[in-house]
């Protein structure tokens, strides 16, 4: 079943090509069992990374190298406030996945 992980974080000022481009290196060193990965930029620095994994336990063997990933970006990351830290992580198994088809009312 396909998993999902999420993680929300505030990017410091001037600091977001740097944030990005350590995203870019990550995929040089992709996990097992990711299948994509998005970079969202959901307002002013803030950001959603989001990952799809083949299932939770490939998601669970591939904390390690996300960790690792992610003590690179701390520098680059403000306190999101309310005791949550630079990240707010949530992961989980795919609940409902839709695709709408092309051309079927849909203007993608």
């Amino acid at each position: 079943m396909t998993a999902m992980n999420i993680v929300h974080m505030r990017v410091k000022p001037a600091r977001e090509e740097e944030f990005l481009d350590i995203h870019r290196k990550f995929e040089r060193n992709v996990p097992p069992g990711l299948r994509n990965f998005w970079v969202v930029k959901t307002g002013e620095r803030t950001y959603c990374v989001v990952g799809e994994w083949t299932g939770m336990a490939e998601l669970a063997a591939a904390r390690p190298a996300m960790i690792a990933n992610l003590d690179k970006l701390r520098p680059l990351l403000e306190d999101l406030g309310g005791g949550r830290g630079v990240t707010e992580p949530w992961s989980g198994d795919v609940a409902l996945h839709l695709r709408p088809e092309v051309g079927a009312g849909s203007a993608l």
